[in-house]
């Protein structure tokens, strides 16, 4: 059992103590609710890291939606010498000047003082339970309006299926919570090192959180058209490019071998290829992956379409793991994630990298200052659409 944890340094949400490890937030940037995820993970530390970061503060103002005390000893792990300013409801938050000239790591509470016994790295219901609250507030709270997106640190499936919420993952949660049938996980690579286009790389997949097995019947022309028609409205609107350029995944090995190695080229992926081209998508392929990636990588490319969870994961993964950010097409709010997950294995040590928490936070603010007119200041009268 854990010894109890610290709380001189969490404070009510009055104005708190200087931090000096935090630069001031701008009243004018955009309030993000920042899911702690499964507190056994690694979440908590590269949430505090990220907060106390200077590139996050100059693009938004985070709050953190978790067990303060786990915050706490987060805070006390880092060794960042910064109060954390505890909010109870969610309703205190829009009378309060949440960053502003304050200091501090503004904390709206979930989650009960059980979960606070989970061993580090344990996959535990309690945890489970506590990140799914969690979530629910924090996208009920978006689509009100209160926030303005959701950042996601990591939660454990098993954990969550523990908890009886039997879910494959972030992504499906959200996609039932906000009513959407029609919806993608986009893993993106911002601009820069292992990425030449100017634009960053965007890697959508057809078939998601499923058995390999399973790929085969999921994988439709319906399905490959609708996911390709999901990443071009994300790189339009989301990243300003006027015609993206979609680079569509073959399934087989050397995209068939001409039927030699399997037909779902010909068959399934070129007919939706087709009727992508005829809507003005500028699509093209199938293309054997192998190849693909490398040519979307040289800035050939500013979006991938994968036929399963793998063929697009491992591959960006290579080009840029602590800087690749987790997206969420289709809901009528902005999410983004880290790329990575729980890290069990080393949970509460210390060593955990913040890059992907830093990034998902910056892109979450851009995709917010490009969308807020028609996508976040009127989610909640437009309701829950594609």
């Amino acid at each position: 059992m854990r010894e109890e944890f610290p709380t001189s340094r969490i404070v009510e949400s009055n104005p708190p103590s200087p931090c000096r490890e935090l630069m001031p937030h701008s009243s004018r940037h955009p309030l993000l609710a920042v899911t702690m995820g499964d507190a056994a993970g690694v979440g908590p530390e590269v949430i505090v890291r990220a907060c106390s970061d200077q590139r996050v503060g100059k693009c938004c103002r985070p709050v953190v939606l978790g067990h303060p005390q786990v915050l706490q000893r987060a805070v006390e792990l880092v060794g960042v010498d910064c109060p954390i300013r505890v909010y109870s409801d969610p309703v205190a938050l829009e009378d309060s000047e949440v960053g502003g000239d304050a200091h501090g790591i503004a904390c709206l509470a979930v989650g009960g003082d059980e979960l606070l016994q989970v061993a580090d790295g344990a996959i535990d219901a309690r945890t489970g339970q506590a990140a799914y609250e969690a979530l629910i507030l924090a996208i009920d709270a978006t689509r009100s309006g209160l926030f303005a997106a959701i950042v996601t640190a990591p939660l454990s499936k098993a954990a969550l299926h523990a908890a009886g919420h039997l879910y494959p993952g972030h992504t499906e949660l959200l996609a039932e919570r906000c009513g959407v049938d029609d919806f993608a996980m986009m893993l993106y690579l911002p601009p820069g090192e292992g990425c030449m286009s100017p634009a960053g790389l965007g890697v959508v997949h057809v078939t998601l959180h499923t058995a390999l097995r399973n790929v085969f019947e999921q994988l439709t022309p319906t399905a490959v058209l609708a996911k390709s028609r999901l990443v071009d409205q994300a790189m339009r609107k989301g990243f300003g490019l006027e015609q993206p350029r979609l680079g569509v995944c073959a399934l087989n090995p050397h995209g068939g071998e001409e039927g030699l190695f399997g037909d779902e080229e010909s068959r399934i992926i070129a007919p939706a290829v087709q009727q992508a081209r005829a809507e003005g998508i500028g699509a093209s392929g199938p293309f054997p992956t192998d190849t693909l990636m490398v040519r979307a990588a040289a800035g050939e490319f500013d979006a991938v379409v994968a036929m399963y969870h793998d063929q697009g994961h491992i591959a960006l993964k290579l080009l840029g793991m602590h800087r690749a950010v987790n997206i969420t097409l289709g809901l009528p709010i902005v999410r983004t994630s880290v790329a990575h997950g729980t890290a069990f294995d080393r949970a509460w040590q210390g060593t955990a990298d913040a890059e992907g928490m830093v990034a998902a936070l910056q892109t979450a603010s851009k995709l917010v200052q490009r969308s807020a007119p028609t996508n976040v200041s009127h989610t909640a009268a437009n309701g829950a659409t594609a």
